[in-house]
């Protein structure tokens, strides 16, 4: 898989860090990497590639996907409209991983209500449409 396997390649890999390590190189500053990825994987860059990097290399663990980072309340309130009668509940696929205090969007669908992935904003009128009334 195109991204995924690559990353397992300790070659690619040892590239990368020597291609990041040849840019630093150019800073007089400390050159930051930011690891925006999801859940733990922040965490692993530097873990995995930090003791190869160049010293003026530091790995920052960035700002986070929008589903690591939504505040647990967020998710309730939504949580809250999709349990409402007659409510269709869509949401960008992934955020099923985000959780409430009590459960997720993907457990609230299992339980019955309708909660729906969309990959774009385009899904969304086409979902009013199929609601009668």
């Amino acid at each position: 898989m195109k991204y995924v396997d690559e990353f397992r390649d300790p070659e690619f890999a040892r590239k990368l860090v020597q291609r990041i390590n040849a840019e630093a190189a150019h800073f007089e500053r400390p050159l930051g990497v930011y690891g925006d990825l999801r859940r733990s994987h922040p965490h692993d860059l530097p873990a995995r590639f930090g003791a190869f990097a160049a010293e003026n290399v530091q790995f920052i663990h960035g700002p986070g996907c929008p589903v690591c980072v939504i505040p647990m309340g967020r998710v309730d309130d939504a949580l809250w409209l999709a349990n409402q009668p007659d409510v269709i509940f869509d949401y960008f696929w992934g955020h099923d991983a985000g959780s409430g205090s009590q459960e997720s969007l993907l457990q609230a669908r299992a339980r019955g209500c309708d909660v729906r992935f969309v990959y774009s904003p385009v899904g969304f009128p086409q979902d009013c449409q199929r609601k009668p009334g």
